[in-house]
């Protein structure tokens, strides 16, 4: 979603933001509370900007600066914040993704990477399934030799519900190419743990 917010963008809010309304009076507010006036449209526009994912496209951020280099390393871009909704309760999860890959002729610029990893995260997600796409998308973009993408995040989904364990954390691991290899694998799990 662009800073200039088109009619189908202000549509689609106003039809969610009365939505929202209905399930503020069904929780037994009174949607007519001076503190809640504005909050079915705020509500509506936040969705809106957490899911904005949706319409972005992440391959055409990674070639949008994809650049021909003869580098066979390892790249590793570590710490990537990110936020997300869980598909099934839409309650936030987030936490730090890893993502490495050793170019096959092309590289892409640093900040690709986080960007992508945003894209992803700013859709209903499940942390399995955002974990896969990152790796996907950067395979099948850049055709590396290899990939590996490992995530590690906090559910409020378990931390505020269910069971309540607020200090668990969830890791997720996806590769391909080199990475199969143990040792590659090894090579990056060392990188990121050095802070």
């Amino acid at each position: 979603m662009s800073k200039e917010v088109n009619e189908e963008t202000l549509q689609a809010r106003a039809e969610m933001a009365a939505h929202y309304k209905s399930i503020i009076g069904l929780l037994g507010e009174d949607t007519g509370r001076e503190g809640l006036l504005k909050t079915p449209e705020r509500v509506a526009k936040a969705m809106q900007f957490l899911t904005k994912g949706y319409g972005e496209d992440p391959e055409k951020v990674l070639t949008s600066a994809m650049f021909q280099e003869n580098y066979k390393q390892m790249v590793i871009v570590k710490d990537i914040d990110f936020f997300s909704l869980c598909e099934h309760h839409m309650l936030p999860f987030f936490g730090k993704a890893h993502v490495a890959y050793i170019p096959n002729k092309y590289i892409t610029g640093l900040s690709k990477i986080p960007r992508v990893v945003d894209i992803f995260a700013r859709r209903l997600q499940i942390q399995e399934r955002l974990t896969t796409q990152i790796k996907e998308c950067i395979q099948n973009t850049l055709n590396p030799l290899g990939v590996m993408v490992v995530i590690e995040a906090q559910h409020m989904c378990m931390q505020m519900r269910g069971v309540e364990k607020q200090n668990s954390v969830t890791t997720t691991s996806d590769f391909t190419g080199v990475f199969q290899q143990a040792k590659t694998r090894e090579e990056f799990t060392k990188l990121i743990k050095n802070r």
